[in-house]
């Protein structure tokens, strides 16, 4: 997605180069870009929410990617201490992301490997964060028990009174092009789940938060929601 953000056609050739900008400007990035706003709106307002309430500013994503997102909002709000804990399942993203920290001058941040549906692994991150961030994830695989257990370990990796930011697809005009073309990252046919809003929002609530805002982009297909993790999680569904 990084080549995505970024949004600058490359090729050898002037043909080259117009089919990749024919590439970039298809729907499907269009939105993916749209949400990358949204989710710097977002954690953006979370941070300077949580600094004003006199609570430590600290980060946690569980599938950062290459953390761009979230290590330019870091560039955006120098006058606030934060720490940020990124984390993702390929090592190709961990560099990356360690390489963008160092460019961008971000002592305070921290890239692990680890994978975003190992709830214990979540669980035990210490400090717990203020901020959670789930993005672009839960939207590629299609079991409810998988998001309610990596929920679960976001739960547990937050404090109470802390925030979590989600992202989710409720429809995608590509989704048949994306199943027969793409593999996911265990080299299966990428076949993304559908989730309406509502049922996602459930899920968010059954693990012990509660939904606060939301944005979606003007085609519809991604919104970016900000939820608060309750006081007690005891009622959470599993």
């Amino acid at each position: 997605l990084d080549y995505v953000y970024r949004n600058q056609p490359r090729g050898t050739t002037s043909v080259g180069r117009l089919i990749d900008k024919s590439y970039l400007n298809s729907i499907g990035w269009r939105g993916i870009r749209q949400r990358r706003a949204h989710l710097e709106k977002s954690l953006k307002n979370a941070i300077e929410r949580t600094h004003r309430n006199g609570r430590p500013v600290r980060i946690l994503d569980i599938a950062a990617g290459p953390g761009r997102y979230v290590l330019e909002t870091l560039r955006m709000c120098p006058e606030i201490p934060v720490s940020a804990i990124l984390r993702d399942y390929k090592q190709e993203n961990i560099d990356a992301a360690r390489a963008l920290a160092q460019e961008f001058g971000l002592d305070n941040v921290k890239v692990q490997r680890g994978d975003a549906f190992d709830r214990g692994s979540l669980a035990s991150i210490e400090p717990r964060a203020t901020i959670g961030i789930v993005s672009g994830l839960y939207e590629l695989f299609s079991s409810n028990d998988a998001v309610l257990n990596s929920l679960a370990g976001l739960a547990e990796a937050i404090e109470p009174g802390g925030y979590l930011i989600y992202t989710n697809q409720p429809w995608h005009p590509q989704m048949e092009f994306i199943a027969r073309v793409l593999r996911n990252r265990e080299g299966r046919p990428w076949i993304m789940r559908r989730r309406t809003t509502a049922e996602m929002d459930q899920l968010v609530r059954a693990s012990g938060f509660e939904k606060i805002d939301m944005e979606v982009d003007q085609w519809g297909m991604f919104t970016v929601s900000i939820a608060r993790r309750g006081l007690s999680i005891n009622n959470r569904v599993c």
